[in-house]
């Protein structure tokens, strides 16, 4: 097992907990619509990356992969602007974090990155963040 394989995805796993946490939050805040909708395929797309990355990580031989925190913080969520600019700040965290994955992997490992990346990034768009010619470089 890849010390800095691991480290990488074992981040990338931590990342993606917060994020299924947090749209689920965000989806509880949101009346049905184009927002909703939005943050429920935000939720879908980090709770299967999350099982992904866990699932790579045991091929690696992680036992003990990080779990999800007991609660995660939450930001004032009063209107839709606010769990907009909520949803957006964490899909900007997982863009960075994938960011990160990309530079730490290569072959397989890295094309999966550069997919999860470029989708979240794009994602991002929906929420209200403009296009960058670098997603992910913080």
């Amino acid at each position: 097992m890849s010390g800095t394989l691991t480290s990488e995805l074992r981040a990338a796993l931590a990342t993606e907990h917060a994020a299924v946490y947090l749209f689920a939050a965000f989806l509880s805040r949101t009346s049905p619509g184009v927002l909703a909708d939005a943050l429920r395929e935000s939720y879908d797309f980090h709770r299967a990356a999350r099982d992904l990355l866990a699932e790579r990580l045991a091929s690696l031989g992680d036992t003990a992969p990080p779990g999800a925190a007991p609660a995660y913080h939450l930001p004032a969520l009063g209107t839709s602007a606010a769990v907009r600019s909520a949803a957006l700040a964490t899909e900007r965290k997982a863009t960075v974090g994938y960011g990160d994955l990309v530079a730490g992997t290569t072959g397989a490992d890295r094309e999966q990155a550069i997919a999860w990346l470029s989708a979240t990034a794009v994602r991002q768009l929906g929420f209200g963040g403009v296009p960058s010619d670098l997603p992910g470089i913080s």
